[in-house]
């Protein structure tokens, strides 16, 4: 297999000879987790340790990571420290919910995202990519980091809010990305804090944020409430405001429609905007790869897409995407906290340790892949949905709490980087590696330029 022998390795943080000690640990992982990792973390399934007086588990086996995300849920919570930086955005939305509140949630939001829901998105997304290409095109360089930025929560405006182009929507574009890239970024205090109140002072940036935040969305949402009845959009918003409970009948209230909104708002454009980011890198470092795109791309015209079917015409771009998600995980800790006392791998669990699952190392796990460092899209070949099943591959996270817009991002990349794959060939102006950094998302440590080649 060509794309075997000739594998590209794109940069990333050197694993640690030994484990390393905990000022280290500490330093890394407040400002780059990712580099925290030791040569003994990817080739374990299952370690138990002790930091600073804590019992701190690494379950790298996707057996016991399901054990403890799904068979032994009950057992186990979220741990504030994950919950602290992302709430801001999310509020009580589904991401965050807990218990009964996000069974409920869960049940209601499901029928959204079903495939003839996502298909009718279609439109908004060609809308966007086509709109970003026009952008793109004006210029031989790009920062394709903020563009894809840009482009992405243009798309998501355009599919939850049928927001038209204007100044609205820049402002609330410019809103989502300060504040991943400032009060978003997780911080110690979020590790000591027992509640979202501790550290007010950490906090500040953030509910000024959320204040802000809050009342975009719930300006959108209150305006579609007023518009006239006869109006259609053809949007998610017009379907959360339809939802009904199926066990209840009953809607959802104002503030839930805002921080379901707030959420898929959210997460809709940072962890797809980094895909596309990470997925355009690894076609500008391998040229074969991006050539044989683009000639699947001609193949199938982006312009000739109208339901979701059609993107099945574009498998190797699906393999790739799933490729730029092994090696650059959106999410790359996976945390929960034991409520009760448990069990993994014969060992005893306690309460209150800290059982941490990385997609980042389980992606790069070397019983688990062959060449886990190289870019090798062929792994993915025939496979539908290789994030089930107990594979070692959860980018949409594991368990009950799967993301539940995995069909929506995966759609809306294919859409946007065949648009531009089908006008520009994608270079980089500068050979400085770009190393991942792990934040909210897998972020890059600086943002290259790309040069644009009319393809």
């Amino acid at each position: 297999m060509d794309a075997l022998a000739r594998p590209v390795v794109p940069p990333a943080p050197k694993a640690h000879a030994r484990p390393v000690g905990p000022l280290r640990l500490i330093w890394g992982m407040s400002t780059n987790p990712l580099t925290v990792w030791s040569e003994q973390d990817y080739e374990v399934l299952v370690q138990r340790n002790r930091v600073l007086g804590r019992e701190n588990w690494l379950v790298n086996d996707p057996a016991w990571a399901r054990h403890v995300m799904l068979d032994a849920m009950p057992r186990y919570r979220r741990p504030l420290a994950s919950a602290r930086p992302v709430r801001p955005v999310t509020g009580d939305g589904v991401l965050l919910a807990e218990g009964e509140a996000w069974r409920g949630q869960r049940r209601m939001l499901a029928p959204l995202f079903r495939p003839a829901q996502v298909g009718l998105l279609l439109p908004h997304f060609q809308a966007a990519a086509q709109a970003l290409a026009g952008r793109l095109a004006q210029a031989p360089t790009a920062n394709l980091s903020a563009a894809f930025h840009e482009g992405t929560i243009d798309a998501v405006l355009r599919a939850l809010f049928s927001l038209p182009d204007n100044g609205r929507r820049a402002a609330i574009a410019r809103l989502a990305r300060g504040y991943v890239a400032r009060a978003g970024r997780p911080n110690i205090f979020d590790g000591y804090a027992r509640t979202h109140e501790d550290f007010p002072f950490a906090q500040a940036s953030r509910r000024r944020f959320q204040t802000v935040w809050q009342g975009a969305v719930d300006a959108l949402v209150a305006e579609r409430r007023t518009a006239p009845a006869a109006a259609v959009h053809r949007d998610l918003l017009d379907l959360l405001l339809a939802a009904r409970d199926a066990e209840t009948g009953a809607p959802l209230t104002d503030a839930e429609v805002r921080d379901q909104a707030a959420t898929l708002l959210f997460a809709g454009f940072e962890t797809t905007s980094r895909l596309l980011f990470w997925t355009s890198y690894l076609l500008a470092l391998d040229p074969v790869e991006q050539a044989r795109l683009r000639a699947e791309v001609r193949a199938f015209p982006p312009d000739h897409v109208g339901a979701l079917e059609d993107l099945q015409n574009w498998p190797r771009l699906r393999m790739v995407l799933l490729e730029a998600l092994r090696l650059y995980p959106p999410v790359i800790f996976l945390l929960r906290e034991a409520a009760e006392p448990d069990e993994i791998d014969g060992l005893p669990v306690s309460p209150g340790a800290l059982v941490w699952m990385s997609p980042w190392v389980i992606h790069r796990h070397r019983r688990f892949w062959e060449r886990p460092g190289a870019f090798v899209p062929d792994r993915f070949a025939g496979q539908a949905s290789p994030w089930s099943g107990g594979q070692p591959f959860m980018p949409f996270g594991l368990g009950p709490r799967i993301c539940i817009g995995a069909s929506f991002a995966l759609a809306e990349a294919q859409v946007m980087l065949a648009n531009l794959l089908a006008r520009f060939e994608f270079g980089l102006t500068s050979a400085r590696p770009v190393l991942p950094v792990g934040a909210v998302t897998t972020r890059p440590d600086h943002e290259p330029l790309f040069r644009l080649d009319r393809a």
